[in-house]
């Protein structure tokens, strides 16, 4: 888990990416309908739970991380494709919303359990490295549990 006034500083910096996506939609007379009506589709990543909390951790972190969209951005800007510049920005303003709200990216262990703490309701907040402790425990217990399984 994240101490508070970093916390605090990682909710802003969602922010600001969530500003900086919104800035670029608009300056490239991006439809706000669409930009509505896409926002969420980096949240169908968490479909991927269905296949497990390894996959489903893979999936929704390489949705949600800074990476991707950073980099069709610059492809959009090196080719001049409006239409890729949007969606980049579209995708970075996703993230940094999530970002804003506290959602960080998952761990194998389970999608409750984030970079950025443990989310939900009734979730208990641990310190650092108690947090890390238990993620280091699930994720022993969940490699032993896979090796017991593929080779009987």
């Amino acid at each position: 888990m994240v101490a508070p006034p970093v916390r605090a500083w990682l909710r802003f910096e969602g922010f600001t990416i969530l500003a900086a996506g919104v800035t670029v939609w608009a300056a490239l007379s991006g439809s706000w309908f669409w930009f509505l009506l896409l926002f969420l589709v980096p949240d169908l990543s968490m479909a991927m739970y269905l296949a497990g909390p390894r996959i489903g951790a893979a999936a929704y972190n390489a949705a949600h991380s800074y990476a991707v969209p950073v980099l069709l951005a610059l492809a959009g800007g090196v080719v001049d494709s409006r239409s890729t510049l949007l969606a980049a920005a579209l995708w970075l303003s996703h993230i940094g919303f999530d970002r804003m709200l506290g959602y960080g990216l998952k761990y194998p262990s389970g999608f409750r359990d984030t970079h950025l703490g443990t989310i939900g309701r009734g979730s208990r907040r641990l310190h650092t490295d108690e947090f890390m402790a238990v993620q280091f425990e699930r994720y022993r217990t969940s490699a032993s549990q896979e090796d017991r399984e593929s080779h009987p």
